[in-house]
């Protein structure tokens, strides 16, 4: 479970901007969140949300958080000596730019929590750290700080809590490498935890990332279809049923522009074998006849649902914490909430998964959905850098019309509309 996000000079983030999901000490409140099991933070948040105008940084808040996690999972073996370090720092302000975008989580992994975080120019990673909370009591378990002056790192490597080669993979991890990345690459179990904990636990959905390959190929499994049919009937999308409409293979279907090589690989790799050709939903009219209808003729949001399902599914079960960007597009409002709602239901979230997501859509701002200590908001200052705050900051009272004092102003983070002049 995620507890806190730090991140600072990374695209419209010039000052560091702290999130977190720690429940707040509100004594009517006790739902959409669970216990942590940590003595300092009894409960954590089941979601959160996060408003603001567009171009206000929502976008790249989600884009710092798969950032950090793709350098975890990626670093150590996706990148050679001398490649660049894919990060952005804020350009507006010349003092900062090329200088180290800084990122940290808090969280917890089987019952230790963990804080890890990293600063990274495109040349190198100038500081990398990591903390260990057992039992309350802190560990420092590693620490590498880049020198300018020396051109030298200093490393700091616990010896009690951390045995074996460390002291080979430190020597064997390039400028441009995690130590992490390098150190579970390396099979050093230690630490796997914590790089699992971003491999596993952590799911970043980006609009890139919601299409709906992986619902399809679930699909073939009639178990899992049936979980996609029950999400889609309890959304009210009026789905009876899923079929998967299958044809031969044929090598003179695919595009004449495709190189000749590649044609013969594919067509010896599937001849004499069949393959998808579309997929139908099934409708029931009202004469009770079954109306299929093809997954590309349904609406956008229905396709969207679909695309969500296996995704929301293995969050569920595998208890992740998953960030999505403007989880209203495409969505009807109502499926939005059911959406939300379903990670504060105990009976579906049994494993404490978690939401974090960016939106427009103010009709959540209920407190009969979200507790106030659910809702944060950004804007960009003068100095066009993303600010991120809490609903908190503004002592909102119980039951507060929170749509209306969002859209109203009361809580900033709104668009400025001016009049548009043709000359």
């Amino acid at each position: 479970m995620l507890i806190e996000f730090n991140v600072s000079n990374y695209r419209s983030f010039a000052e560091e901007q702290a999130f977190s999901t720690v429940a707040a000490q509100l004594t009517e409140e006790k739902r959409n969140s669970f216990l942590s099991g940590i003595i300092k933070i009894p409960n954590i948040l089941q979601s959160c949300v996060i408003y603001g105008a567009n171009a206000s940084g929502k976008s790249n808040f989600v884009k710092a958080l798969d950032f950090m996690r793709d350098m975890v999972l990626d670093s150590a073996k996706e990148s050679s000596e001398g490649d660049e370090i894919e990060t952005v720092s804020f350009l507006l302000k010349s003092e900062q730019r090329g200088q180290p975008s800084t990122f940290e989580v808090v969280f917890i992994r089987e019952e230790v929590r963990y804080q890890y975080g990293f600063s990274a120019t495109k040349e190198r990673v100038t500081h990398e750290w990591l903390f260990a909370y057992p039992e309350g009591r802190t560990q420092r378990w590693f620490e590498r700080e880049y020198n300018p002056e020396t051109n030298e790192e200093n490393w700091y490597l616990n010896s009690v809590q951390l045995k074996g080669k460390l002291q080979n993979i430190r020597e064997r991890t390039r400028k441009n490498v995690l130590f992490l990345s390098k150190a579970v690459d390396d099979n050093y179990d230690k630490l796997k935890p914590v790089y699992l904990w971003f491999k596993e636990t952590l799911k970043v959905l980006t609009s890139n990332d919601i299409f709906p390959g992986y619902s399809i190929d679930a699909c073939k499994d009639e178990e899992k279809k049936k979980k996609i049919i029950q999400l889609l009937k309890a959304a009210d999308i009026g789905i009876k049923d899923i079929t998967l409409i299958r044809k031969p293979f044929s090598e003179h279907e695919l595009p004449k522009g495709m190189p000749q090589e590649m044609k013969e690989d594919i067509a010896k790799k599937f001849k004499g074998k069949e393959v998808l050709e579309r997929i139908d939903f099934i409708h029931e009219t009202e004469s009770g006849e079954n109306l299929p209808i093809s997954l590309d003729d349904e609406s956008d949001g229905t396709q969207k649902l679909f695309a969500l399902a296996i995704p929301f599914i293995e969050i569920f079960e595998n208890g992740s914490t998953v960030v999505i960007d403007e989880l209203n597009n495409s969505l009807h409002p109502h499926i939005v909430r059911f959406l939300v709602e379903q990670f504060h239901n105990p009976d579906v979230n049994k494993n404490n998964a978690q939401l974090i997501f960016t939106t427009h859509d103010t009709t959540l701002l209920d407190s009969d959905v979200l507790r106030r200590d659910q809702v944060w908001f950004m804007e960009k200052d003068n100095a066009q850098s993303t600010q991120l705050y809490p609903l908190l900051n503004f002592s909102p009272r119980k039951n507060e019309a929170l749509g209306k004092g969002y859209l109203n102003g009361r809580y900033g983070a709104l668009p400025f509309v001016g009049e548009l002049g043709w000359e």
